[in-house]
């Protein structure tokens, strides 16, 4: 599955009454996309989940979109074949680009293996709104935690294209940041993130 041209005909984009900006002075925050990408078992998904509690207790509206989670609905019709994988991050791209637009600080945990899909996400939106956070833990610390033995099975053949044993894993060239998920602590890494929201303006300084 790849994006394409809409299908759809006789359609017009309706404004709506209240946008992106008249949130953000309400809320007193920006919105933006923080999406984490990194091997299974990097601490995206734990990384992401830290830094949306943090902004939460700082009363930001804020919601995270896991890897795993919208495979339950969302995304329950897709595989992992590199088409399938494909049309996840699109779909999650848009989605994202939806909380953006609502105000919202989105937080997204996926592999998000391959750098055209990401760059795609990116692309949707507009300059300073995206922050493509790696989580870069090496594979050996990855496979040492394998919390859902994943790699167990990926390793004996029962988990075909699975990311970094039989499917690559394409790194970021220039992330917004670079974490080292395998050795740095996780409230240090949470300060890390916040800090550079800050820098970049989209939430206040404490």
């Amino acid at each position: 599955m790849t994006a394409s041209t809409p299908k759809a005909t006789n359609i017009v984009w309706h404004e709506a009454s209240v946008d992106r900006a008249a949130r953000a002075d309400k809320r007193g925050h920006r919105s933006a996309i923080l999406w984490f990408t990194g091997l299974s078992g990097s601490g995206k998904s734990t990384l992401a989940n830290a830094v949306n509690a943090a902004l939460f207790e700082r009363g930001l509206a804020t919601y995270v979109l896991d890897g795993d989670n919208v495979r339950h609905g969302l995304c329950k019709d897709l595989g992992f074949s590199d088409a399938d994988r494909e049309e996840n991050i699109r779909r999650i791209g848009e989605v994202a680009k939806l909380f953006l637009d609502a105000g919202v600080i989105v937080l997204t945990a996926f592999v998000s293996p391959f750098r055209a899909d990401r760059d795609k996400a990116r692309d949707l939106v507009e300059e300073g709104d995206f922050f493509e956070i790696f989580c870069a833990a090496d594979l050996d610390v990855c496979e040492s935690r394998d919390p859902k033995g994943l790699y167990a099975k990926a390793r004996s053949g029962a988990i075909k294209e699975f990311t970094g044993i039989s499917s690559p894993y394409e790194a970021p060239d220039t992330p917004e940041l670079k974490i080292d998920t395998g050795a740095q602590e996780l409230a240090e890494s949470v300060e890390v993130v916040i800090k550079a929201l800050q820098d970049k303006g989209v939430i206040p300084a404490a």
